[in-house]
């Protein structure tokens, strides 16, 4: 078993959404990449006494997706990509903690897009502690992970003149969190 990473301490903690991210990327027509967020997340980390025995549940509201052009959103949000009349939201159960070295570590889960249920690991890095000016007890933690978003039934693309097409099926997904302790 793990000890826990200096200064986090066994308990619930809660997602702070104000000063917490969920971002995706995308490469747009094999050329660039476009990037996106959920303006409402939520979740709790529930820290054990090791690090093997916490758990992470997180919640995403399709509604509040985000990329910066409105025609894109609406598109999201449509039976091509998320579904957000029938699947108001994407979420997030852990199922394992992986000690890697020093401050990272491997979240392995069920995230679920579109009614579909798929196994990922997070590559996650330990923030640290503080205080924050309100005397709360808060931390961070970093995640990375991709995903191919045709494994969660989105199927839309479009093939380009030169053969590119217009949505990379691998997305990434990185999360910021600040967790405060209750």
């Amino acid at each position: 078993m793990t000890a826990l990473p200096q200064g986090l301490v066994a308990g619930t903690w809660t997602i702070d959404p104000i000063h917490s991210e969920f971002t995706f990327t995308a490469r747009h027509a094999g050329v660039s990449k476009v990037r996106g967020h959920f303006e409402e997340i939520s979740g709790t980390v529930t820290v054990g006494a090791t690090l093997e025995e916490s758990s992470v549940t997180a919640e995403a509201v399709v509604e509040s997706i985000s990329t910066r052009n409105e025609q894109r959103d609406g598109h999201l949000k449509t039976g091509d990509f998320f579904a957000a009349d029938q699947f108001p939201t994407l979420n997030f159960t852990s199922t394992e903690v992986r000690p890697r070295s020093g401050d990272e570590f491997d979240l392995v889960g069920e995230l679920t897009m579109r009614g579909v249920t798929k196994e990922v690991v997070f590559t996650t890095e330990f923030g640290g502690v503080a205080t924050d000016p309100n005397g709360n007890l808060v931390a961070g933690l970093s995640a990375e992970a991709s995903v191919n978003r045709k494994d969660f039934g989105m199927e839309f693309n479009a093939v380009l003149g030169g053969g590119e097409l217009l949505v990379s099926d691998k997305i990434r997904i990185a999360l910021e969190l600040e967790l405060i302790k209750g």
